[in-house]
């Protein structure tokens, strides 16, 4: 009796090799800033944020959000490409990723960019504690064709001289160019979750590479 065997072909074998390798491998440059069991490297309300399910998770369905709080990584960037997933949960829910951000003495708020989330906000690039502005806003109707609600989405936050950048699952929904050469262009990166009714923001694979 003869065995007939197949000798796998270099595009399937380049395939498997591909989605075995972690996303670090797979993303050259990028470097991971939360390996999905502890906050390292970061800081915040630890009675607000948690590790859950190998996300980082603000806030709670089991009672309202008193005022904002936020999750910043104790290291500073300037120009970086960053990339993670979110989902936001709960009735009128808001959060967003702050980036080139300062945190305010003596304070719970954070001033600087945020790359917004939530009805309304979606995708937009709002000035949170300094202009308090949206200062680019994502068309609604383009946001719609990709959000997926309640479930995990993409965001990519590119950040290179003046000028920021911000898609949703691979659709840009802002370019935006500084102005204002007064305002500081390097900064922490921070996690928010809004003050409002019950709600929580994920966040996982977050990974960055400076450009």
């Amino acid at each position: 009796m003869r065995i007939l065997t197949m000798r796998p072909s270099l595009s399937l074998l380049f395939t498997l090799l591909v989605f075995a390798l972690p996303v670090t491998a797979a993303e050259p440059g990028f470097e991971s800033l939360f390996d999905g069991k502890a906050l390292d490297g970061w800081e915040g309300n630890s009675n607000i944020f948690r590790v859950q399910d190998g996300a980082i998770v603000g806030g709670t369905l089991a009672e309202p959000i008193a005022r904002n709080e936020f999750l910043c990584t104790w290291q500073e960037f300037n120009d970086f490409e960053l990339r993670l997933k979110f989902k936001v949960l709960g009735e009128g829910a808001n959060a967003g990723v702050q980036i080139r951000s300062r945190r305010i003495p003596n304070h719970h708020e954070v001033k600087g960019y945020q790359a917004d989330l939530g009805d309304g906000w979606w995708g937009s690039l709002y000035d949170e504690s300094r202009r308090n502005k949206i200062l680019a806003a994502a068309d609604p109707a383009t946001v719609k064709q990709v959000l997926k609600r309640g479930d995990w989405n993409d965001y990519t936050i590119r950040c290179q001289g003046r000028r920021i950048q911000l898609s949703i699952n691979g659709q840009q929904t802002v370019d935006y160019t500084e102005g204002d050469e007064g305002i500081e262009q390097t900064g922490l990166i921070g996690l928010q979750i809004h003050g409002g009714k019950p709600s929580e923001a994920w966040y996982k694979d977050i990974r960055i590479k400076k450009l």
